[in-house]
Parts: structure tokens; C-alpha cells; sequence
């Protein structure tokens, strides 16, 4: 494989840089796709271009990625949906009427603890913290980009923390293909996952302090003058079932026209992992001998196809409860099903961008040039928090904490043995640090997709969100330099 050495980190740092500083993320990603696969064709231009389009096509045929963006247009489906039949209003008028919600700060802790006790999946995670929370913090006039935010620093941190799920067998699976025992291994790196913990904290004190810092104390007073941020939704026009549509044939609000959709992604999420894992293990022996248990198989489960399934059946549900209610006709349905694709089509396309850029990154070896760079000045004591920083670094740039683990993984437990380190310290160090560079990098498709679900610009959710993300990682750093003398 070719060595590109520094050109490797060009791209990702191209697609950055412009992103942030002309806000027009689809002309920034392609640009960063465009230089590397150029540099990947031996810096001709034309190979160049013709690559970059390659790129995008294999992202839309690997099944994974494709289930992924599908996923994606069928959120707005299920958005537009709840939102056309009164769920939305319906829910948000429930919630203050009983005293749940009283203010901003009832307002954030009810996302705190939906975006919490959800740790199946890290996109279902986002979608239902925003669909449960964006009406109530239009209510009380909290910013749109104060609830990507908590989409955000709910889902990746619980997800690895309470590694029940997808995310728990990936990291199992790194960490027995280096000769660990990796049950043990994993349960000893929880407590020391210092970033992740932080981060959770730290949306706590933001919801209960009314904590605003950097460009986040902007977004916030807009929203107090009437500006939430909230992407606009399109203009519908449905047909009336029969005559002029008055005031009082608009849909009556119901919470149950956005709660049930929710709890049956919820459910379908629980049972596609279920499925989907049961049919991975079959005829494969289990480690122990013994049967599978339940978890066993949602932890096997297909994530990306699992979270489809589970976006249709709250589509479905939605459906179901407006023709039951007689809200829609089936062909008003339809349109507004087509409408929910048209909404999100331009998140989908900086997914498939963020996808493709990824692909470039692996391809050039991004991640592995910069753990090489950085493995000659780590000794015993500064392991954990070295390890932390590249690991945030390969993220951000890379756009994933998958991706950065299965780099990382290799080189952290080999360097761990031989400089006498603490494996679990420095297991925990490198989660922590894909998770920290994750959170702050816009090519990452969990940034991409707390931006979905709250219905915020996706620009104005990362520049608000980055300095609370530094200073969970600034801790999290000192942390583990205090840790790695102490242990």
C-alpha cells in the first residue's frame, strides 16, 4: 500500500476548514473528497474528478450505507407525519398542561433523560430525543441548536457506556481480535471512559444552570426573540377530502400521534436487533458453551438495518393512526410521505458526502499516519492521555469513532504491554477520544444526524456544540495524566 505520509490528513482538513468558514458543507465535502482522490490518482485532475464521483457510488451501493441514507428520508416521513396529524402541538400541549414542563429547565432535563434511557442505537437515540423535544423547545423558546446538542452528547456517550447494543459487541469483538479477554477487559474501561462520563455531566449542568458559552449564548437569545433557529419546513397544500378546508377540519392535537409512532421504533428497534442477531449466530457456538441469552443476539444485531426497520414501523404507526382517526386520505398520505423525503434530501446528501470522504480518509491512511506520527512520545505515564488526543484527532478527522478504534485498538494494547500501562486505562483513553473528536467533527454522520433530528443548520450545530465538547476533553485529558501516574 503506498505511504502518502502528511498528504493523508489534507482532505479531511480541507473539508473542515471550508466548511466552517463558508458554511456551505456540500461544496466543502466534495472539495475534500475531490483532493483526495486526486492525490489517490497521482494528482491528475481528471482521474481526480472521475474518483470522486466513484466514491459517492460505492457509498450508495454498500448495503449498510444505503440502509443508513434511506433511514434518513424516512425520518422526514415520519417527521412530516407527526407533525401534519397533531402529534407534535398535540404532545408539547400535553406535556405543559400536566406540569412536566414548566420551563427550560424541565424542558432540557426531559431530553437529558429521553436521550439516556435510550442506549439500543445512537441514531434512535437522536431521533427521538428531537422528536420529543422539538416541540417543547419551541415552547419555551430554547434554540434548535441547543437540542442538537443534547441529541448529540446523549447518544455516542450512553451508547458506550451502557455498551448493550451494537457499539458493546464492536468493541468486544477489537478487543478479542488482540487476544484479550474482552468482557472483563470492556467492564473495567466503562468507569475509565472519562470523556464520555463528562459529557453527560456536562449537559446536565447545561440544562440545569442555563449554562451558555461561546456561540451557543447567541443562538440561545435569538431563540428568547422569537428565532429558534429551526430549519423551515415546506409549504404543504393537501386537497381537502371534500370542500374548503376550514378551521375546524384541521387534525385535532393528540399526543398519541407522535408518542406511539415513537414507542414503536422503540420496540422495532429491540426486535430487529433481536432478529437480525439471531440469524448472525446461527450455527456459530457460543464462546462458554452455553445458550444464547437475549442480549447475546441484540448485540449481534444489524444496527443500520435494525434502525430502518424500526423509522418504518413508526412511519407505519403514524399512518395507521391517521386513517384511523380519518385525519388523511391515502393519497394525501402519500404526499406527505413524499414531502418528509424532499425535507431531508439534503441531509441525506451530506451524509453520503461524510460517508464518502471517510472512505478517501481510509483509503489515503489517514488514521494510521497519525497514530505512527505521535506512538514515539508515548511512554508509560503519558500512554493514556496521548492515546486520548490521537484518537481524537484521527476522529475528527476521519469522522468516525468506529473507524478510529479499529486503528487504535492494535497499536494502544501492543504499546500498552510494553510500556507496562494500564490496559483498561488506555482502553478507555482511546473510546473516550473517538467519541471526544466524533462529537466535534461536522463530516461525522451522528453530528449529521443530531442536526436531522433537531431540525437545526448543520453548521450552527457544530460551532455551538465544539466548545462544550473541548471542555469535556480538556478534563477528560487532565484526567487521564492524573490517572496514569496513579495506576
Amino acid at each position: 500500500m503506498t505511504d502518502y505520509g502528511w498528504l493523508s490528513i489534507l482532505p479531511p482538513i480541507l473539508a473542515i476548514v471550508l466548511a466552517l468558514l463558508t458554511r456551505q458543507v456540500y461544496l466543502a465535502l466534495f472539495a475534500g473528497i475531490l483532493l483526495g482522490t486526486t492525490i489517490l490518482a497521482g494528482f491528475n485532475p481528471i482521474l481526480g474528478a472521475v474518483g470522486a464521483v466513484e466514491q459517492l457510488v460505492v457509498v450508495v451501493i454498500n448495503r449498510g450505507n444505503a440502509e443508513v441514507l434511506l433511514f434518513t428520508l424516512v425520518v422526514g416521513a415520519l417527521i412530516v407525519l407527526m407533525r401534519e396529524s397533531g402529534g407534535v402541538n398535540g404532545f408539547a400541549n400535553f406535556m405543559v398542561s400536566r406540569g412536566w414542563v414548566r420551563g427550560p429547565v424541565s424542558a432540557q432535563l426531559l431530553s437529558v433523560v429521553v436521550g439516556t434511557s435510550i442506549f439500543i442505537e445512537s441514531n434512535i437515540t437522536c431521533l427521538v430525543t428531537g422528536a420529543v423535544s422539538r416541540p417543547l423547545y419551541d415552547r419555551v423558546k430554547l434554540s434548535r441548536a441547543k437540542l442538537a446538542y443534547m441529541c448529540d452528547s446523549t447518544s455516542a456517550p450512553i451508547c458506550i457506556l451502557i455498551p448493550l447494543n451494537a457499539w458493546g459487541a464492536y468493541v468486544l469483538g477489537l478487543l478479542a481480535a488482540e487476544g484479550l479477554d474482552p468482557l472483563p477487559t470492556l467492564v473495567a474501561a466503562v468507569p475509565l471512559n472519562f470523556y464520555a462520563i463528562l459529557a453527560i455531566v456536562i449537559v446536565v449542568i447545561v440544562a440545569v444552570f442555563g449554562w451558555n458559552i461561546g456561540p451557543m449564548r447567541q443562538s440561545e437569545q435569538a431563540a428568547l426573540e422569537g428565532n429558534t433557529g429551526a430549519l423551515p419546513a415546506q409549504t404543504i397544500t393537501l386537497e381537502p377530502s371534500g370542500g374548503d378546508e376550514t378551521e375546524a377540519d384541521k387534525p385535532p392535537e393528540r399526543a398519541v400521534n407522535l408518542v406511539a409512532p415513537v414507542l414503536a421504533i422503540v420496540a422495532t428497534m429491540f426486535l430487529g436487533l433481536w432478529v437480525t442477531g439471531r440469524s448472525a449466530l446461527e450455527g456459530v457456538a457460543s464462546a462458554d458453551g452455553e445458550p444464547y441469552r437475549f442480549f447475546d443476539f441484540i448485540m449481534a444485531g444489524s444496527g443500520s438495518l435494525s434502525v430502518l426497520w424500526a423509522v418504518s414501523a413508526g412511519v407505519a404507526t403514524a399512518i395507521i393512526l391517521a386513517r384511523v382517526q380519518g385525519i388523511f386520505t391515502f393519497t394525501q398520505t402519500a404526499e406527505l410521505v413524499v414531502v418528509g423525503f424532499r425535507e431531508l434530501i439534503g441531509v441525506a446528501t451530506i451524509l453520503a458526502l461524510a460517508l464518502a470522504i471517510g472512505q478517501v480518509c481510509r483509503g489515503l491512511g489517514t488514521g494510521p499516519w497519525v497514530a505512527d506520527m505521535v506512538s514515539p512520545w508515548i511512554n508509560g505515564a503519558s500512554a493514556a492521555p496521548l492515546l486520548f488526543v490521537t484518537s481524537a484527532f484521527i476522529a475528527f478527522s476521519t469522522g468516525t469513532s468506529w473507524g478510529t478504534w479499529a486503528i487504535m485498538f492494535p497499536i494502544e494494547i501492543s504499546m500498552a504491554g510494553q510500556l507496562g500501562a494500564s490496559i483498561p486505562l488506555t482502553v478507555g483513553a482511546v473510546l473516550g477520544g473517538g467519541v471526544f473528536g466524533d462529537h466535534c467533527s461536522p463530516i461525522s454522520d451522528t453530528t449529521v444526524i443530531s442536526s436531522l433530528s433537531a431540525g437545526v443548520d448543520h453548521i450552527e450545530h457544530v460551532v455551538t456544540q465544539i466548545p462544550y465538547a473541548l471542555v469535556g476533553g480538556a478534563a477528560a485529558t487532565v484526567l487521564y495524566f492524573a490517572a496514569g501516574l496513579l495506576v
